[in-house]
Formats: structure tokens, C-alpha cells, sequence
């Protein structure tokens, strides 16, 4: 894993946008290529440490997943699973094929380990993205991130949300609803007051109704943002526990420019910031919630984890899984396995049997 160490000055050479897009193919590649897909599973994820852990009913088996945003069109599913991660979350996806924010749309703040990103939800459309993931052969449990097309009107968002839902209800272990990216105009609404009540209550319904016709229950996660505040964390918890959801996601990305100097060519870039500056942020939500929810349903910690010591914070703070992207641009796989290795000598000090029995949930 340490090869990344050797790769990652050669992708920096490249725009943002176009590394991401070379490592996507690179581990689509390797994922559908026998035997470099088991040569990645036996070098990698057989090295790993392994630490089962159930969550919204979902057996999962290690608590480090990969956040929504880094494969986006579910085309190296196959590639992430040898990489040996616990779950890994799809999307965002829309119902129509879209092309998202005009380029350069994604920057980053190399100095201070973070991402500037304003994509706009840049999705192949629902059609293709089940085409994607009916091709791999993956063994990783996947959730799938919804959301809408920016043409979509607001008091229309509905519509788009329950299309995506019931396409993917079959194919996903969870699916998360992104009410939250800053880079759809107007999408941050759909968190507050009677909007997310109608929402909740529509999802709930359809995923009941969906649930009696497959005949097994999917869960359904809700994705929030790091720019609300404390009042406002409370509201939302108490209308996700009302409704009965199944877990919520913390945190999407911060419009916010914690740690970033005016100074910085990108600092005047608009979009959503992630990385080591949203660390901190994302941990006071998650403990807001934590503190408001009590075990009313679970939290996935994400946002700003770029060491084995980020991770533990997420885990503390309140959260039952977690969730790596802009770590892995900066960090690469070797991330994974420090994260788990964390655990590992944690709980053989503590002389704890599981995750949750360490953590004293």
C-alpha cells in the first residue's frame, strides 16, 4: 500500500478532476482483471485487520466505507471491494443523466489537506448507473446515494427522490438521501421545517410500500450538513428519530473556508469544502446528534478523517461507522489499514471483543 507514496506526485501533476477520473479507470480496471482483482484482494484486504460490526441491521464487515462523491457512476465497484473496505457508498445519483457544474469544478488545497469541490451532482443518470453495477462482480456491501436533477423545481424534489428509491431499493444494502450538497442550488431547503417533514414522510411510505412488495427492508439513511446549527441539528433529530430513519450520515461537505488563507489562490473558489479543515466541524455535528438521538438510530461519521486518530474522534464523538474520500486523495489505501490496525491495538489493549463493546454502546 505504500506504492501510493510513489503515484500520488504524479497524479498531483495532473488537474484534479482528471486524477480521480485516471484512478476510477485504473481501479475499474484491476477490479475486472482476474487475477489482478484477487492479487489486489490477497496483497490488500487479506493483510487487513477485520473487525465485524452490525449496523441498521447490516452485517458489515469492518466499520471503514468509502463516502458518496468518489464513484459517483458505480464504475469501479469491483476495484474498492478488493481494496477491502467495509461498504461503499454509490452516487450521487439522479433520475436523468446530467453533466453537473461547468469545469474546473474541483480544486485542491494541497497545504492544508483539503478539497474544494462544486460538481453540482455530475451523474450518468439512473439508467446507466444500474447498468454499471449490474456489471460487477463485487462482494462489498454497497449504499446508494439519491439525489435530484438541478432542473427539478424544489416543491417537485419529491418525485425525483422516489423515482431513484425505487430503482435502486433491490440492488443497494442502504441508501442515502443527499439533502445537503451546496452545489445544487436550493437543496440545503429541503433540511428545514415543513419541507423535511414532507420528505420524511414520503420516504417512509414508499420504503414500507417497497419493502412489502420485495419482501425484505432496505434501510434508508438521511445526509446532513455541517453548516446548521445547534438548534437546528436537534430539529432534524428529532423528526429523523420521529419518522423512524435509519441512520443519518455527518457530514456532507462545508461551504464554510475553516483553515483556508484568503491568501490561497483557491480560497476565492465557491463550492463545498472537505478534507482536514471540515474534521472539526464534522465532529461537534456528529456529537450533537449523538447527544440528541441517544440510540434512536445510528450515525455514520464522515468528513475530514485523514489518520488512524481522525477516525477514533468520528468513533467517540458518536458514530457506528465511517466514511473516507478526500483522506484517500492525500493518504491512498494505506489509510484503510491504519484506521483498522487503530482498532485492532485498541481493543487488544482494552481486552475488548467488538467495536461496540469497546466503544461501551
Amino acid at each position: 500500500m505504500d506504492s501510493y507514496r510513489l503515484l500520488r506526485p504524479l497524479l498531483f501533476q495532473l488537474p484534479p478532476e482528471a486524477s480521480h477520473q485516471l484512478t476510477l479507470k485504473a481501479l475499474s480496471l484491476a477490479g475486472r482483471i482476474h487475477p489482478l482483482d484477487q492479487f489486489l484482494a490477497d496483497a490488500v484486504r487479506g493483510r487487513l485487520p477485520q473487525h465485524p460490526t452490525t449496523v441498521m441491521g447490516i452485517p458489515f464487515p469492518n466499520p471503514v466505507g468509502v463516502a458518496a462523491g468518489l464513484d459517483k457512476h458505480a464504475s469501479a465497484v469491483d476495484g474498492l471491494s478488493a481494496l477491502g473496505f467495509g461498504f461503499v457508498e454509490l452516487g450521487t445519483v439522479t433520475p436523468l443523466a446530467q453533466p453537473g457544474n461547468p469545469r474546473p469544478r474541483l480544486f485542491r488545497l494541497s497545504t492544508i489537506n483539503g478539497v474544494i469541490n462544486r460538481n453540482g451532482f455530475n451523474s450518468v443518470g439512473l439508467n446507466q448507473f444500474l447498468s454499471n453495477l449490474a456489471r460487477s462482480r463485487h462482494t462489498v456491501r454497497v449504499g446508494i446515494n439519491i439525489g435530484k436533477n438541478a432542473a427539478t423545481p424544489l416543491e417537485h424534489a419529491e418525485h425525483d427522490y422516489l423515482t431513484v428509491l425505487r430503482a435502486v431499493y433491490s440492488v443497494a444494502d442502504y441508501i442515502a438521501v443527499n439533502i445537503s450538497s451546496p452545489n445544487t442550488p436550493g437543496l440545503r431547503d429541503l433540511q428545514g421545517g415543513d419541507a423535511l417533514e414532507n420528505l420524511l414522510a414520503k420516504l417512509k411510505d414508499e420504503q414500507s410500500r417497497l419493502s412489502d412488495n420485495h419482501g425484505y427492508y432496505t434501510p434508508l439513511a438521511v445526509k446532513i450538513s455541517p453548516d446548521i446549527d445547534q438548534m437546528d441539528i436537534d430539529r432534524i433529530a428529532e423528526s429523523l428519530a420521529r419518522y423512524e430513519l435509519d441512520a443519518v450520515i455527518a457530514t456532507n461537505t462545508t461551504t464554510s473556508r475553516p483553515g483556508v488563507s484568503a491568501q490561497a489562490a483557491q480560497s476565492i473558489e465557491q463550492g463545498g469544502l472537505s478534507g482536514e479543515p471540515l474534521n472539526e466541524m464534522s465532529n461537534r455535528v456528529i456529537a450533537r446528534l449523538a447527544s440528541a438521538l441517544g440510540s434512536a438510530l445510528p450515525i455514520i461519521g464522515v468528513g475530514g478523517i485523514m489518520n488512524a486518530t481522525d477516525a477514533w474522534e468520528k468513533f467517540t464523538a458518536g458514530a457506528s461507522l465511517i466514511q473516507l474520500y478526500t483522506g484517500l486523495i492525500y493518504r491512498g489505501p494505506r489509510l484503510l489499514g491504519d484506521i483498522l490496525t487503530d482498532i485492532d491495538q485498541r481493543m487488544s489493549g482494552a481486552q475488548a471483543g467488538s467495536l461496540t463493546e469497546l466503544l461501551g454502546r
